[in-house]
């Protein structure tokens, strides 16, 4: 388990990494992808220690007449996901182009965009996401460039119905990169891997999200960060949070190294991994780790 001295230690990001705002894809619709605006401050470094957040909810099983409780989150899960740092930026009012969106995105990072369910759920009607996210999101420490990412260019999932022609690419492509989420609990040496999926199963591409962003006269500047939202594939095991693999706690999910979790349990420690794999070589992003601290 991470110390709350350890964590305070890790929490601050080297200068170069200190960026201005983050964004983060939240839902997948056919016609455009919809997002919401994060916040910078709590995001953190991989390693990193996340407090079990407090906050209202409501219980689950309520009549709809029990009043709301306040304490500490009973349903914290993780979410995978990408996120991608802006290269060079743009003026209010002006906007980025389908064509030339690629050209202002600098490189790709693991993202842990760690979520309070219940809070999340009991909050946002009719709004987004509040308190039930912003108590912490995590990052690998190393950016991927698209440079370096170009040998794993592959097909982007067909889109239908087809998009409006401001978000429609003249050439449309993603990237392989493997992506995994494994669960350690407190006092285990092994951990369990949960969760196996792929980049290139997100809907909207990077440069779709991104432009999108910046379709209203949106200005984005350098070190600007917008996550892909969840990367969840075809099956169950590729299902990227908690959330979806137990249907919201209906039902177990079972750990290969013993013990069964809903949700996270305090002392959990949860990481990310992603590899690009070449002919004889792979393009890592290291990891995307944080250990879940007891509410305080």
């Amino acid at each position: 388990m991470v110390s709350e001295s350890q964590s305070d230690t890790d929490s601050s990001l080297p200068r170069s990494m200190h960026f201005m705002d983050l964004s983060d894809f939240l839902l997948c619709r056919l016609h455009l992808p919809v997002a919401y605006h994060g916040r910078a401050s709590s995001v953190v470094v991989s390693g990193t220690g996340i407090r079990r957040p407090m906050g209202q909810s409501f219980p689950p099983t309520s009549d709809g007449k029990t009043p709301p409780y306040f304490g500490p989150s009973r349903r914290l899960d993780y979410e995978l996901e990408m996120a991608f740092f802006v290269g060079p930026g743009i003026e209010l009012g002006e906007r980025i182009t389908i064509d030339n969106a690629i050209d202002h995105i600098f490189g790709l990072v693991l993202m842990n965009d760690w979520s309070a369910r219940d809070i999340q759920f009991w909050e946002s009607q009719p709004l987004g996401p509040f308190l039930g996210k912003n108590f912490g999101t995590s990052i690998s420490p190393w950016i991927l460039t698209l440079e370096a990412l170009e040998p794993f260019k592959c097909e982007a999932p067909n889109q239908e119905p087809p998009c409006l022609p401001y978000l429609t690419e003249t050439s449309r492509f993603t990237y392989d990169i493997p992506l995994e989420v494994a669960i350690r609990p407190a006092g285990e040496e092994k951990q369990s891997v949960v969760c196996r999926t792929n980049f290139k199963y997100l809907y909207w591409t990077i440069a779709q999200q991104l432009t999108h962003h910046t379709v209203n006269g949106c200005n984005v500047r350098t070190g600007d960060l917008l996550a892909s939202g969840t990367i969840s594939g075809p099956d169950k095991e590729s299902w990227a949070c908690l959330l979806e693999q137990t249907s919201n706690a209906q039902h177990d999910i079972v750990l290969e190294h013993g013990g069964i979790r809903k949700y996270l349990e305090d002392g959990d420690d949860v990481i990310f991994s992603g590899c690009c794999k070449g002919d004889g070589y792979c393009v890592g992003f290291g990891t995307c780790s944080g250990t879940v601290l007891p509410a305080s």
